[in-house]
């Protein structure tokens, strides 16, 4: 399995930007589609947005299209999740998965490994 690490998680006010990162150490991502999900108390975890392994599609819930964009760096070996517009109902744990499946999954199920997860926060 795949040991991913999520980071760019924090406090901040509604209406404002965080921009998260995936990155693996012993394995290139090339390979891969990443997907972001996240989980707030008291609920499942959902699907945020998806990049495939070319990079050349990429997926979102409706409830983020829009705000969220993802992307990916295979020199730098890091997948990102660029929040814009951050509203309260943004507030959960994210998490960054990989799947071998090809094109943009976007169901838990379908991820094999997982990172641990960053907190965001968004509140006045």
């Amino acid at each position: 399995q795949l040991q991913l690490v999520e980071s760019g998680g924090g406090l901040v006010q509604p209406g404002g930007s965080l921009r998260l990162e995936c990155t693996a150490s012993e394995i290139t991502l090339d390979y891969y589609a990443i997907g972001w999900f996240r989980q707030a108390p008291g609920k499942e975890r959902e699907g945020v947005s998806c990049i495939s392994s070319s990079g050349d599609s990429t997926k979102y819930a409706d409830s983020v299209k829009g705000r969220f964009t993802i992307s990916r760096d295979d020199a730098k070996n890091t997948v990102y999740l660029q929040m814009n517009s951050l509203k309260p109902e943004d507030t959960a744990v994210y998490y960054c998965a990989a799947s071998r499946l090809w094109g943009t999954p976007l169901f838990p199920v379908d991820f094999g490994s997982w990172g641990q997860g960053t907190q965001v926060t968004v509140s006045s």
